[in-house]
């Protein structure tokens, strides 16, 4: 097997950059699936299959779809956070498949927050 060069190394970034954002261009907004190991073992996996549903059907570009790892809520997993522009970010607890597709439908495509799935409404951030 040859040597890695760094152009080598290089490619593998960006390909892998393209794998963990999977849509380009410019956003209006962003949808982020908890993907911890309490995400992925409460059923995360499949709210990412059923959102990856509703990009592709509608051919939206405009989102940015992405994973991250463990929001430190284990007992709400599966959850998703939903930022679009100009809006404060939604996090949304104890999901499904179907209810994911309401979110993306109403919230992501509508503008509309579903209050029943929320569990915070604001940033995290401090300072």
């Amino acid at each position: 097997m040859p040597k890695l060069t760094i152009d080598d190394l290089k490619k593998i970034r960006d390909d892998s950059r393209k794998e963990l954002y999977l849509r380009e261009g410019n956003y209006r907004g962003k949808v982020i699936v908890h993907m911890g190991t309490c995400g992925i073992a409460a059923g995360a996996r499949e709210i990412v299959n059923a959102l990856l549903d509703e990009f592709d059907k509608r051919k939206l570009t405009d989102i940015m779809f992405t994973t991250s790892g463990c929001a430190g809520l284990c007992s709400e997993e599966p959850m998703i956070t939903v930022e679009i522009e100009g809006a404060a970010p939604v996090k949304y607890r104890k999901l499904t498949p179907d209810k994911a597709k309401r979110i993306f439908n109403e919230h992501i495509i509508g503008g509309k927050v579903i209050t029943d799935f929320v569990l915070g409404v604001g940033s995290e951030r401090v300072g």
